[in-house]
């Protein structure tokens, strides 16, 4: 069962998002909070897999709260951030954060289940295109201020670079595999010895760092 903390300042909203998660039958909401120290508490609480956060709420926003989350000790829950716009400061500081995600308030409900299931399993959320939209914009307006000339490939294997930028460019470990001719094991493989020779915990805290760093860019 995926444990879930919704955070959100509207009741009704905390409501309609209980309700699909819970009907998927996979999915139990473990807690709810209308503001950023209550969804930091809930978390400390429960150690959820996953959270689902507003990133604009009153009394405690949720860009503070998701690095507060992102900074507890494992196990440490995948942030979901839940926004209505899809472009917007408080989003990519969430990324810097280390958010794991972003669907859209409007979103279809199976896609929010959708997202809470890959964050779960450690994912991330990058294949979506508002999402692949906010990682390039990110970058764009946040290039890591000492980034070294070759891009900080060295810790990695030049196999190792290349699957990372695919996965910049939102391919899956199938996709890539197919264009590499080689299995998608050997893909999620390569990856695993990737991220965890950069610190990074899921698929789009990867792209991040490939963007911030300069082995991927934008377009």
């Amino acid at each position: 069962m995926i444990r879930v903390v919704l955070a959100d300042d509207q009741a009704v909203v905390r409501a309609g998002f209980r309700m699909f998660l819970e009907l998927a039958g996979d999915v139990e909401v473990v807690g709810e909070a209308s503001s950023g120290p209550e969804a930091v508490a809930l978390v400390r609480a429960h150690r959820p897999d996953v959270v689902c956060m507003d990133v604009r709420m009153p009394g405690g926003n949720g860009l503070v709260a998701t690095r507060e989350i992102t900074g507890l000790d494992d196990p440490v829950p995948a942030v979901l951030v839940v926004t209505t716009f899809d472009l917007d400061d408080y989003v990519f500081g969430a990324l810097e954060a280390g958010a794991s995600g972003f669907v859209l308030k409007d979103t279809h409900p199976d896609d929010l289940v959708d997202a809470v299931r890959r964050l779960a399993r450690g994912d991330g959320l990058i294949d979506q295109t508002v999402t692949r939209r906010v990682i390039a914009e990110f970058a764009r307006r946040r290039p890591a201020p000492d980034a070294a000339p070759d891009g900080g490939v060295a810790p990695l294997t030049p196999r190792e670079t290349e699957i990372v930028r695919m996965l910049a460019r939102g391919l899956s470990n199938a996709e890539i595999a197919d264009e590499l001719v080689v299995e998608t094991s050997t893909v999620k493989s390569h990856l695993g010895r990737a991220m965890a020779k950069i610190g990074t915990r899921d698929r789009l805290q990867t792209v991040v760092w490939a963007y911030r760093t300069g082995v991927a860019a934008p377009g």
